[in-house]
């Protein structure tokens, strides 16, 4: 019955909330992941989702508060880009900060995945073994994790034209 509910659901509205959801993102990819966030929000609440079209308004709540949550996330991620800029992640200790905002560009081109976990080590100051425990993950995974993302990052910053 739960699912038989959520499946009549989805299959109702997923498009209009994806095209809410849409509308207020700054790209398809941004959108498909918080419409699945809406959704899988849905699934874990099914129970409190009302029957026929009160489903969708019902849905549109959740969107907008995952809306806002995905928001709040871009603006951690602006300010972390903004703070790597700050500090200078150049090659050399001795080079000026990055005033074109270069080091921000090659960083906001990055997968979120990337900037979460370089954030972690750079800004919050943990460890592998620490964001291991935080994820609930092995420690070899987030090492293999955050060596790809340097490896991404440092790709970007070489299109940047910044040498690492």
């Amino acid at each position: 019955m739960r699912s038989a509910r959520f499946e009549r659901a989805y299959a109702a509205h997923y498009e209009p909330i994806f095209a809410y959801v849409l509308r207020r993102t700054d790209s398809v990819q941004d959108a498909s992941d918080v419409v699945a966030d809406v959704f899988l929000t849905a699934w874990r609440r099914v129970e409190d989702m009302p029957d026929g079209e009160e489903a969708i308004l019902w849905l549109y709540g959740i969107a907008r508060r995952v809306l806002a949550n995905h928001a709040r996330s871009r603006r951690r991620y602006d300010r972390l880009a903004a703070r790597v800029l700050a500090t200078g992640t150049t090659s050399t200790a001795t080079e000026a900060p990055d005033p074109d905002g270069a080091v921000a560009a090659a960083f906001d081109r990055l997968r979120p995945e990337d900037q979460d976990i370089l954030g972690l080590v750079a800004v919050e100051g943990l460890t592998p073994t620490e964001i291991a425990r935080a994820l609930g993950r092995p420690a070899v995974y987030v090492r293999v994790r955050l060596h790809r993302a340097r490896t991404r990052f440092a790709r970007e910053l070489n299109a940047e034209g910044i040498e690492v």
